[in-house]
Formats: C-alpha cells, sequence, structure tokens
C-alpha cells in the first residue's frame, strides 16, 4: 500500500469548504491511525473507571450489600484511580521526551504495547495493592499516547485542516469509552445470567486484544517532515540535545510560560473530569443499589444490573463528550482558543454540580450524565487543539505531554485522594457523602480560568518552529 506524503511545510493554500476533503490519501491514514491509537487507549481508561469499584470490592472482600464499609471502597477506589494517574504522568513525561528524541511512530508504537500488556495483566490482581501496581504501569503507557497522537497530526497536516482534525481526533476518543460501555454492559448480562463470575475481570482481558491490532498498522506510519528537520539540525554541533529538552522548555520564557498555562489548564480540566465526572458510576452505584437493595434481588443479579446502569452511564457521558469536543473544536474557529476555554470551565462546572446534587431518578442518567459529558469533556478538545500550537517541532511532544501529564496527571492525581477523603472524612456523616465531595471539587474548574490572561491566542497562527 502507497501513501503520497504530503509536506506539511508546505501546505495547499486554504480553500472553501469542509476541511477533510483537503486530506491527501496517507493524511487520511495519519488521521485514522492516531485516532485509532487514542480510542484504544481511552476504551482501557474506561474499562478501568467502570470496573474499579466493583474490583475494589471484591480486592478488600467486601460483600455487595455491606454499606458499613462503603466508606472504605470510595477511599481505596479514589487511591487506585490515583496511583493509575500518577503511573500516567510519569509515562507521559518519559515517552513525550522519547517522541521527540527518537520520533513519533517508535513511540507511538510502544506506548500500546504497554498498555495492553498491563491491562491484561490488571485481571490476575489478588490484592488491592497488587492491583494498583498494575494500574500504575498501564498509566505509564497510557499516558505517552495522546502527546505523540497530536504531535503526529498537527505535523502531517495543514495549517488550515489541523484543528479541526485534532479536535475530531479527541472526540472520536469518546467512542473509545462508548466502546468501554458497551463492554460493561454485556459482561454485566452475563454475571446477572450468572454465566461468568467477576466481570470486572474479564474487561480487563477484553482490553487487551483491540489495541495490540493496531500495532502492525503502526508499522506502515512514517515520521512526519517537521520531525526529520528537526532531528537533521540536531546531528549539527551541539543541536541535538535539543530534542525533547526539558530544560529548553523552562528556561526559554516563550516556552516556561506556555508549559506552566498548559499545566494549569490540562489541572483543571483533568481533576474536574477524573476527580469528580468519572465518579460518576460510583454515584450511580451508591445511588441505585439501594433501589435494588429494596427489590429483593440477590447479591449477584444487584451486581449485574449496576454493572449494567454503569455501562448506560459511560454511554450516554460519552455520547455527551463527542459533541462537546466537537463543538470545542468548531467554537474556537470563530471566538479564538482563550474564550472557548473561559466557555468550556463555566459550563463544567454549573453542569457537573447539578448533577452530582440532582440525580436521584433513573430518567436523569439520561438528561443530566449527557449535559455533564458535553460539558466537562469540551475542554478536553481544547487541549488536543492548543497544546501542539504551543511548541516548536524539536519540543512539541515534551512540551504537550509536560503540560498534559505533569499538570493534568502528575498534580491532579492528588484530585481523586482528595475527594476520597472529603466522602469518607469531611462528608462522613451526611447520607450520601459522594454528593457533597462532587460538589466541593467543582471549585477546581475555576482555577483555569484565572490562568486565560496569560494564555497566547494561537488562532489562525501557524506551528511554532
Amino acid at each position: 500500500m502507497h501513501f503520497s506524503d504530503a509536506s506539511p511545510s508546505s501546505p495547499a493554500p486554504a480553500r472553501e469548504g469542509a476541511w477533510w476533503r483537503e486530506l491527501t490519501g496517507y493524511q487520511w491514514f495519519v488521521f485514522v491511525v492516531a485516532s485509532l491509537g487514542w480510542l484504544f487507549d481511552t476504551m482501557d481508561q474506561q474499562l478501568f473507571n467502570l470496573a474499579r469499584v466493583s474490583a475494589v470490592r471484591s480486592l478488600l472482600d467486601i460483600q455487595p450489600g455491606d454499606t458499613t464499609r462503603s466508606g472504605e471502597i470510595d477511599l481505596y477506589a479514589s487511591y487506585a484511580t490515583s496511583i493509575f494517574l500518577i503511573g500516567w504522568a510519569t509515562g507521559g513525561i518519559l515517552f513525550g521526551i522519547l517522541g521527540d528524541k527518537i520520533g513519533r511512530v517508535k513511540t507511538m508504537t510502544l506506548t500500546i504495547l504497554a498498555y495492553s500488556a498491563f491491562t491484561g495483566l490488571s485481571a490476575a490482581s489478588t490484592g488491592i495493592w497488587d492491583f494498583a501496581l498494575y494500574r500504575f504501569l498501564t498509566g505509564l503507557g497510557v499516558g505517552g499516547q495522546l502527546a505523540v497522537s497530536v504531535s503526529l497530526v498537527a505535523e502531517v497536516l495543514s495549517d488550515r485542516t489541523r484543528p479541526m482534525a485534532l479536535g475530531s481526533l479527541q472526540a472520536l476518543s469518546a467512542l473509545g469509552n462508548m466502546l468501554a460501555a458497551c463492554i460493561s454492559m454485556a459482561l454485566g448480562w452475563f454475571e446477572e445470567s450468572k454465566m461468568i463470575g467477576s466481570s470486572w475481570r474479564a474487561m480487563f482481558l477484553v482490553g487487551t486484544v483491540p489495541a495490540l491490532l493496531a500495532v502492525p498498522v503502526f508499522l506502515r506510519l512514517k515520521e512526519p517532515e517537521r520531525w526529520k528537520a528537526a532531528a537533521r539540525e540536531g546531528e549539527v554541533g551541539d543541536g541535538e540535545a535539543r530534542l525533547g529538552s526539558v530544560v529548553e522548555l523552562f528556561s526559554d520564557p516563550r516556552w516556561r510560560r506556555n508549559t506552566i498555562v498548559g499545566m494549569v489548564l490540562a489541572f483543571a480540566g483533568v481533576v474536574g473530569l477524573w476527580g469528580i465526572g468519572f465518579f460518576s458510576f460510583d454515584l450511580v452505584d451508591s445511588v441505585f443499589r439501594k433501589h435494588f437493595q429494596g427489590q429483593g434481588l440477590s447479591n449477584a443479579q444487584i451486581q449485574g444490573k449496576l454493572t449494567f446502569w454503569k455501562g448506560i452511564t459511560s454511554l450516554v457521558q460519552n455520547g455527551g463528550a463527542f459533541f462537546g469536543i466537537y463543538a470545542f473544536a468548531y467554537v474556537t474557529q470563530y471566538i479564538g482558543r482563550r474564550r472557548a476555554f473561559a466557555i468550556s470551565f463555566l459550563l463544567a462546572a454549573a453542569a457537573t454540580a447539578l448533577t452530582f446534587w440532582s440525580l436521584n431518578a433513573f430518567w436523569q442518567i439520561f438528561v443530566l450524565i449527557p449535559i455533564m459529558g458535553f460539558c466537562q469533556l469540551a475542554v478536553f478538545g481544547g487541549y488536543a487543539i492548543y497544546f501542539p500550537e504551543l511548541f516548536p517541532t524539536r519540543l512539541r511532544s515534551t512540551g504537550v505531554s509536560l503540560c498534559y501529564n505533569v499538570g493534568g496527571r502528575l498534580v491532579a492525581a492528588v484530585g481523586g485522594s482528595v475527594k476520597g477523603l472529603l466522602t469518607d472524612k469531611v462528608f462522613k456523616g451526611y447520607a450520601e457523602p459522594l454528593r457533597y465531595s462532587g460538589i466541593t471539587m467543582c471549585v477546581v474548574f475555576l482555577l483555569g480560568l484565572l490562568v486565560l490572561p496569560f494564555a497566547p491566542e494561537t488562532k489562525d497562527e501557524p506551528l511554532p518552529e
């Protein structure tokens, strides 16, 4: 199979019409492959969110009907999430630097192999701490995927097609979450029917298969001409040390400002999603477990129904996310990056607080949850579009990774633990402490607003070199 490689250094002149009509065959190939890599990555992430409570309850040997230890479950689930995020941040930094030093394609292949293998190992957990270790190792692979994916797409496509392509890549990642939801729903039905035992172990096993199928496809990719040119320049004199240089990111005033701005923006959105939004599944578990217990069902039937409804929750939340991310990509083309970020953070805070305060009935899952997904995930479309525009080619993968993983994961890892402590300690005496801890955590979205005056506006600007 042969694809023509349009040089990104001399993009085609802007034309009227849909952005995707301007893509060459090879550019389409790059876009599809990078999107698949990130889609399977997000699928593995979401399988963890859906299986987290069931896995922790099983590994702590807490019976499904035991409500006296619900705070303990939430606490250890929060710890597992934080450890996963720390692994995510660590791997993101390492693979982000590798993406600049050895190339986008090689690094992307390594990340896929890593997150696939360790997702499967999670199914073999025998205790809470080896489970946490496997999640840390999975996070290493998961963390590097986005930086190299968006860098690859940004450097191969033209300036006109780049923003919508990157927004679409991020929007398609919601399909990975929706695929995980479908897997959860199917396995929940099998568990309820007693065809399988613990559905959470099966989820992690399934998570190894599709990502591995993407590896042979990545072997057909070529490194972008932009990166090749930067690598050639690095072969002259002492320039090689500048490829993926963290020192340069923080010593050069321009890149330092962009890095700090990106870190704060990512911190606000990632804590909002991983420290609050993805605990919507735990909220559904807490609220509707009592409903099913009142029907006199067995513990296995209750667990199967809850697994199914958490799958529904994930499905509609990520359906909303798909449209939210795409909406950001579209709107930012007209009003700019900074204004789009400001609107997204305000909407995310309002929608999240409303959902955690109000969710009580099954019909609300189909109304409140997708609205929250739309508002919370919209800002992630901004990350995919904006972060590659902040850095030159020799530092792009490293810079994107530091923003998304140090600000968004390493620092944000405290978010899940803080939420767990709020639930188990601060609001322990309340009837439903998870609601109050979620609402309290919404203040994090406002941090994103505070940094926007310092953020450069990159709308209609070429990638920096």
